[in-house]
């Protein structure tokens, strides 16, 4: 009886949570113009969108800008974990954590509020740049809380050894740290580069005038209206999700295969 009345709890959350993008990408299709009622099957929606230049220079800015955000955050988080990793002092250690858990549980609205003013201050022009820095600095202990646990998880026994070995310092940073970390690190990376896409209330602070990402402009847009090319747009990047989401799958599958190789190889 438990386990069944679990598994209607499941069924009804993911009813919850899914039943409103089901709506969404269904009514992309319809002939008509509005959601009110469903006329029939149509790629219409489709096509505008494909042909609106602006729409998907709009869709390039937000790619670039969360690949390039994702990539920087990743380097910089990983080298960040690491640091804290090898900081002996327990305060100080607690203290770094404490810090760059801060822009984790800021509420969005204050975070782009300061990033606003720190970039009016400096003189910074508002736009790609504001927009790229600001992601860059809140990706940032996304993936140093994804590559820490990774981290505390090396057995100290194994660096000993390799040293013993004659490794040097690069050595084993490339060929021990990384490759047992990369777990960690490619899920700090999926996880920054979701956040770009996401993001709207930074991104709303910290955009000029000429550069937009699609959550400003969905944004914009729904203010004048509903408009079914913005549902279009939700089902291509629920399906770019999806996609994500099934790339990482793929890469951890792949990851766990190898280790899996390298046991039975070892035993």
């Amino acid at each position: 009886m438990k386990q069944k009345f679990t598994r209607l709890y499941l069924i009804v959350v993911f009813i919850i949570l899914y039943a409103p993008i089901v709506f969404l990408i269904a009514y992309s299709f319809s002939q008509g113009d509005t959601m009110t009622n469903y006329h029939g099957f149509t790629w219409r929606h489709y096509q505008t969108l494909f042909s609106d230049s602006r729409m998907l220079a709009i869709v390039a800015n937000t790619l670039l800008v969360a690949l390039l955000s994702s990539l920087i955050a990743t380097l910089i988080g990983t080298l960040g974990a690491l640091g804290i990793n090898r900081t002996t002092k327990r305060v100080t250690r607690e203290s770094l954590l404490t810090l760059n858990n801060v822009l984790m549980v800021s509420p969005d609205v204050i975070i782009g509020a300061s990033f606003l003013i720190f970039f009016t201050m400096l003189k910074i022009p508002l736009g790609f740049g504001s927009v790229l820095l600001s992601h860059i600095a809140f990706e940032i202990p996304i993936v140093v809380l994804m590559v820490l646990p990774r981290l505390r998880e090396m057995s100290a026994s194994m660096l000993d050894a390799a040293q013993d070995l004659g490794a040097t310092t690069r050595q084993l940073l490339s060929q021990v740290i990384i490759p047992f970390i990369s777990p960690g690190i490619f899920a700090g990376f999926f996880m920054a580069l979701t956040y770009s896409l996401d993001d709207f209330a930074v991104t709303f602070f910290v955009t000029g005038n000429g550069f937009s990402t699609l959550s400003v402009e969905i944004y914009s847009r729904a203010r004048q209206g509903i408009n079914l090319e913005i549902n279009a747009l939700s089902g291509v990047m629920f399906l770019f999700s999806l996609l994500l989401v099934g790339g990482y799958y793929w890469i951890q599958q792949v990851s766990q295969k190898r280790k899996q190789r390298k046991r039975g190889a070892i035993s």
